[in-house]
């Protein structure tokens, strides 16, 4: 399997849950307001012998000639858009599910980014993120797949996908929230998301005001990184500036 990181770049994040980009080499973190946290915004392409899955979709931005930013990084990374095939969702807050949808016409007109992919959504959280939902979702980013006829709706608590990708709903960092494994030829990849974001996270314990049950995070990093240490999995860390990809597979 082959591995792409398409990073969108650093920001820092507040109490406001408005993202500000960071330039790492001429800024300082203490000058933002406090509590401020410095995170990458990074989705993930895993290229495997039958797909070319995208994990999540970052923020959704357009460059300057409006192109989507998530569509240049891909060329860059020499894939087409139309060739993704799978898209998987940990879950549907606004810096991961912004490029679900691609908006053109000065915002007027909404499409499916990716409308040859099937789409993997967990049902409740789509659900949740259209009702109650809170500042961390941005529904008109996904509201299109409402009648996207490419979407499986996952309405386990964990499953397999095509025989080969797992996913299992944890509820820990958002109240749906999903992880997923993908395990070809002997070798497996980790992706957790917003429940295992950065790896000095799954280095140290500690309880996250910001998770919907940071205790059950707190755990769930613990278990995973033992297990994954134990079995040589390769970790995707969405929101790590230094180390995105973790682990055996190169």
């Amino acid at each position: 399997m082959q591995i792409i990181p398409l990073s969108e770049g650093s920001f820092t994040i507040d109490k406001t849950k408005i993202f500000v980009p960071f330039d790492t080499e001429k800024e300082e973190l203490n000058n933002r307001p406090i509590g401020s946290l410095l995170v990458e915004i990074q989705p993930f392409v895993v290229i495997t012998e039958k797909d070319v899955i995208l994990l999540d979709s970052g923020l959704g931005y357009n460059e300057t000639d409006g192109t989507p930013q998530l569509y240049n990084n891909l060329q860059r990374a020499g894939i087409n858009p139309s060739q993704v095939t799978k898209v998987l969702m940990s879950h549907l807050h606004k810096d991961h599910a912004g490029g679900v949808t691609i908006d053109s016409n000065n915002g007027q007109d909404r499409f499916i980014a990716f409308p040859y992919a099937t789409y993997y959504v967990q049902q409740r959280e789509m659900e949740f993120a259209l009702g109650i939902g809170s500042a961390s979702y941005i529904p008109e980013d996904f509201k299109l797949l409402e009648e996207f006829s490419r979407v499986e709706w996952l309405t386990q608590d964990e499953g397999v996908i095509d025989g080969y990708i797992r996913y299992q709903l944890t509820g820990a960092h958002s109240k749906y929230h999903q992880v997923f494994w993908i395990e070809e030829n002997g070798q497996t990849i980790f992706f957790g998301g917003d429940d295992a974001p950065q790896l000095q996270q799954m280095k140290s314990r500690f309880v996250a005001k910001y998770d919907y049950d940071g205790k059950k995070c707190m755990e769930l990093r613990k278990q995973w990184w033992e297990e994954g240490q134990e079995k040589g999995w390769t970790f995707l860390f969405y929101h790590d500036i230094q180390s995105p990809v973790w682990g055996p597979l190169k």
